[in-house]
């Protein structure tokens, strides 16, 4: 009687609890139906709009409408990456209060559709898809268009990842700011073009309007540029050049620089020092000193050389101290979310100012291990280096100004001692994009303007894994395969026991 009694009350009660279950589970279902989120448990937040692009979103005051271009038929590696992009633009839509409508065609079922994307910029892809061990090639389309009016901005290929909300962002960004801030790209003394600086100036255009300026004997530099960028002039600088842009600082100007006076040729073997075109002067006016040598660091990038083994010749990798990677940064916004950077045949530069009214920062420094190496000398791609060349310590390569730098007025001034580390010259080499993110940043913090620099170095691209000793290695892989066992097993013996318990005080009448 009892044993019966226990078991209609067992199923009483697991009766009541599927019905709670299906309670809850049907009022989430109502409220996740009309409020939209993410919980984000990533390092870097991935998953987590930023401030940048919330800023944006809210200021929007025009309705934008992105049309998505992806095939239906994805590989399995490539089907999460639809997934992940509409809840983004999910999650965009609402953020801006419906500004952000969107919708999403598969080009590869609808032939006007497919010539719709084309003629929108989106061009589809060849991807490898495994069935039945067999590789094939599939025409997947994964780009979008953004529309605004008669503004329009494309994204012919939607990357997996962080760069997601980077890629989105920005295009928005780009069709919905009508007036954008004005920087200038000084010419006229053998400076780079546009073209030769591409990456920058592609990622410039998101903010600002990018463009070519050359100085003139009759005119002051126009005080609507937010700065003035200088890269790699070769020729020499009238003096009246840099009076002009002593008085674009004085009326709070910004100025970046990106300068060397080092004359690296490596066919010859011959570091020597560049031609005086002023800059040096002009620098040292500002308590800036850049000097005439070349610095060196064990922490160094490596060279390919051709060598000689007898009957053979073969290529091998030779570190070269001369190219100095930079890996560790100061909290400035100019090297936010900054990973690495190698500057070859840069030069040492100090300050020497009193001012307690201007901040003087360093932002790029060599590593404790760093020496100067005197110039003119030749290259020895053999030599022996020894500890006591590297023996004076971090060496600055790049720095910060802000303060009453021309007069009374703040302004801001950004000198780094390397002249291409940025440019893709005339054969559109691509460099490294810290180094481009770095210029960027450094123009953002200029230009008093640091909105998307969280948005730019978002991310962790390299994230080393530590070594494990043997023994170690192995107690862990055999720990990860033993121990959910070993828990469900004492799971098992402990609800069995629990039981046991719980039946015998029912049969006791002890309940």
């Amino acid at each position: 009687m009892l044993n019966i009694k226990y078991k209609q009350m067992k199923k009483s009660t697991v009766i009541i609890r599927l019905s709670i279950v299906v309670l809850i589970l049907v009022v989430l279902n109502l409220i996740t139906s009309k409020v939209y989120f993410r919980l984000d448990f990533t390092e870097d937040k991935r998953y987590t709009l930023s401030d940048a692009t919330l800023d944006i979103l809210e200021n929007l005051d025009d309705v934008i409408t992105v049309k998505a271009y992806f095939s239906e038929d994805l590989p399995t590696q490539l089907i999460s990456n639809k997934q992940d992009f509409e809840d983004l633009l999910l999650e965009y839509e609402n953020r801006s209060g419906g500004n952000i409508v969107f919708e999403f065609i598969s080009p590869n079922d609808d032939p006007e559709a497919e010539q719709e994307a084309q003629q929108n910029g989106i061009q589809p892809i060849m991807v490898n898809v495994q069935e039945k061990d067999q590789v094939q090639q599939l025409r997947a389309y994964m780009g979008a268009v953004l529309m605004m009016g008669d503004q329009k901005e494309m994204i012919p290929l939607i990357q997996p990842g962080v760069s997601m909300e980077y890629d989105l962002t920005t295009s928005i960004k780009k069709i919905s700011v009508a007036d954008k801030p004005k920087i200038a790209l000084l010419q006229g003394h053998g400076e780079p073009g546009l073209q030769e600086v591409a990456q920058l100036a592609q990622q410039l255009s998101v903010l600002y309007g990018f463009e070519p300026y050359t100085i003139s004997d009759s005119e002051e530099i126009p005080t609507f540029y937010k700065a003035v960028i200088i890269i790699n002039p070769t020729d020499t600088i009238p003096g009246a050049h840099f009076g002009k842009l002593d008085n674009f600082i004085a009326q709070g100007g910004n100025i970046f620089l990106s300068y060397t006076n080092l004359n690296p040729d490596l066919q010859s073997g011959m570091l020597g020092v560049g031609n005086n075109i002023g800059v040096q002067g002009w620098l040292a006016s500002k308590n800036v000193n850049m000097a005439g040598a070349y610095v060196i660091d064990a922490n160094s990038g490596s060279v390919t050389v051709q060598q000689n083994n007898g009957m053979f010749n073969f290529r091998s990798q030779i570190k070269f101290p001369y190219f100095p990677r930079i890996n560790k940064f100061p909290e400035h916004p100019s090297t936010k979310g900054l990973e690495e950077i190698m500057l070859p045949f840069a030069s040492p530069l100090s300050y020497s100012g009193t001012d307690s009214l201007i901040k003087y920062e360093p932002l790029l420094m060599t590593s404790e291990v760093s020496g100067v190496a005197s110039a003119p000398a030749y290259v020895d791609i053999n030599k022996k280096w020894q500890q006591s060349d590297f023996n004076q310590g971090e060496q600055v390569v790049s720095l910060a100004l802000d303060g009453p730098i021309g007069g009374t007025v703040n302004s801001r001034f950004v000198v780094i001692s390397n002249a291409n580390y940025v440019m893709n010259g005339s054969q559109q080499q691509q460099v490294s994009a810290d180094n481009v993110n770095f210029t960027s940043n450094a123009i953002d913090w200029l230009s008093d303007d640091t909105g998307l620099i969280d948005l730019r170095t978002k991310g962790v691209s390299s994230r080393p894994l530590e070594s494990v000793e043997d023994a170690t290695r192995e107690m862990l892989k055999y720990g990860n395969v033993l121990g959910p066992i070993f828990l469900i097993l004492i799971y098992a013996v402990v609800r069995r026991q629990r039981y046991n318990m719980k039946k015998n005080k029912w049969r006791e009448g002890t309940y």
